[in-house]
């Protein structure tokens, strides 16, 4: 399985290993990018996922096409000489030019077309038409072809031109044990990449400007692809691990998200998961996933978003209900869930019947 130690990829790699170990299936997973820090290399060694820290390109930042289709051969390399049963690609644009002798299931998380059509206007920019085409022949070169949402399979599908949408597994998320955080101050809560203009952190951090409370950020403001944010109002906490993030989790602060291109978000599940009252950009994917269970406000309306925080801040009644919407829809995915439905996918290309498993019971 391929994978990045820069965002929710990570994540999920971890969380399907875990799930995929229970059921006999092995994962080594090559890394792309950035190494993993330390606690994320214990996270992958206590969850019996084997890496291999590859030094190679991401290919959202890879200078040129040809960085990416001779990362895509190097994968095939790795896979050359500890031959697995398949390959798991969470960066498609690896198979574009490369024919492996295996089957591939690959997933779609997010890519740079359909995120300058939710954050950008106008044409796409040449440093972004070759990634496209890259992306586009990797979707038509895998066996079989993954997306988190039913929204984002769709966008994917338009984009892309693709006859058959993307097959929907939703993601899941293990929820992280913390000891709840002493402090008694009242906080809202973002978490993400906040370099990404598509988090939307500009208006996060000018909704901060508007609040009683502290927005606590955290997240990364440096990207690799030499992105930055500068932060005014909000209290940025740089990047945290998974139980540093539960501790203030636990807490149950308002958690806020207003990304103008969210595939999925794992960090708005894990605050579902914690009983934390959620406000959200109005978007397709958090309306398909969050409808009944959070308040939406437009991505780029800080003044609407203000007030619904601080309406949320003053009637800890509504805000408990709202935080228990939120919880219970969150049983809805789960990394059980997520787990089995990848497993099928992976029996479907491998052309084998999947046993019942223990995946399926948990996810039923």
């Amino acid at each position: 399985m391929t994978a990045d130690a820069v965002g929710g990829v990570w994540q999920y790699a971890l969380d399907l290993a875990k799930g995929l170990c229970s059921e006999g299936v092995r994962t080594t997973i090559a890394v792309l990018g950035p190494p993993p820090s330390s606690d994320q290399q214990a996270m992958a060694e206590a969850v019996g996922a084997k890496l291999i820290l590859t030094d190679l390109p991401l290919d959202w930042t890879a200078d040129n096409a040809r960085e990416v289709e001779e990362t895509g051969r190097a994968v095939a390399r790795v896979a050359a000489q500890i031959r697995p049963d398949l390959i798991h690609l969470n960066s498609p644009a690896l198979a574009a030019h490369v024919s492996f002798d295996i089957p591939v299931v690959a997933v779609c998380h997010s890519c740079v077309a359909t995120w300058w059509q939710a954050v950008k206007d106008g044409p796409l920019p040449e440093e972004f038409a070759w990634r496209t085409e890259l992306v586009a022949k990797g979707y038509s070169s895998v066996d079989r072809l993954l997306a988190p949402t039913w929204a984002f399979a769709q966008a994917t599908a338009q984009v892309y031109g693709l006859v058959q949408a993307p097959h929907v597994v939703p993601n899941g998320r293990r929820s992280a044990i913390a000891s709840r955080s002493e402090s008694d101050e009242d906080f809202v809560f973002t978490a993400g990449r906040l370099w990404d203009e598509g988090k939307n952190f500009a208006v996060i951090d000018r909704i901060s400007s508007r609040l009683t409370v502290p927005i606590l950020a955290a997240g990364p403001l440096d990207g690799p692809n030499g992105a930055h944010v500068d932060v005014c109002h909000a209290r940025p906490l740089g990047r945290l691990s998974d139980s540093e993030i539960a501790r203030h989790l636990s807490r149950e602060p308002i958690f806020l998200s207003m990304a103008r291109y969210e595939p999925f978000g794992l960090a708005v599940l894990e605050a579902a998961q914690h009983g934390c009252a959620l406000v959200l950009s109005d978007i397709p994917t958090f309306r398909e996933l969050w409808e009944g269970a959070a308040l939406f406000v437009a991505p780029d309306d800080d003044g609407a978003a203000a007030e619904e925080i601080e309406r949320l801040l003053q009637d800890p009644e509504s805000r408990a209900a709202l935080g228990r919407r939120a919880r219970e829809r969150a049983y809805t995915y789960t990394a059980a869930a997520m787990s089995a439905g990848v497993l099928s996918a992976y029996y479907s290309v491998l052309r084998r019947e999947p046993p019942r498993s223990s995946l399926e019971e948990a996810a039923a």
